[in-house]
């Protein structure tokens, strides 16, 4: 919300887990402040986070007007557990988004 704010705090977002909205109240969605984003972001994301589907939160990133790119980390949840967070293609997309890569 302050990125959106105060676009200048940053050269780009990187957000782990993000929560869309409560565990079973997909109605209650936390992205208001996303279409005034103006910084790149990078969201990595379990497949199986009860604060977002993978699909829930491609559509919420189409509200972004800049770029906005999502790392899935298979079979994790929303403590990133279980699945396999691959460091260096976050690294690269963080980079590349914040124009060094």
């Amino acid at each position: 919300m302050l990125a959106a704010d105060e676009p200048e705090i940053a050269s780009a977002l990187l957000l782990l887990s993000y929560p869309l909205h409560p565990p079973g109240k997909p109605a209650e969605l936390r992205t208001q402040h996303f279409p005034r984003l103006r910084i790149p972001a990078i969201f990595v994301h379990g497949t199986e986070d009860p604060f977002g589907s993978i699909g829930e939160l491609q559509t919420a990133i189409a509200t972004i007007p800049t770029r906005a790119r999502i790392i899935p980390i298979e079979k994790a949840g929303h403590d990133l557990r279980k699945g396999r967070l691959e460091l260096t293609v976050v690294i690269s997309a963080l980079l590349e988004a914040a124009g060094g890569g």
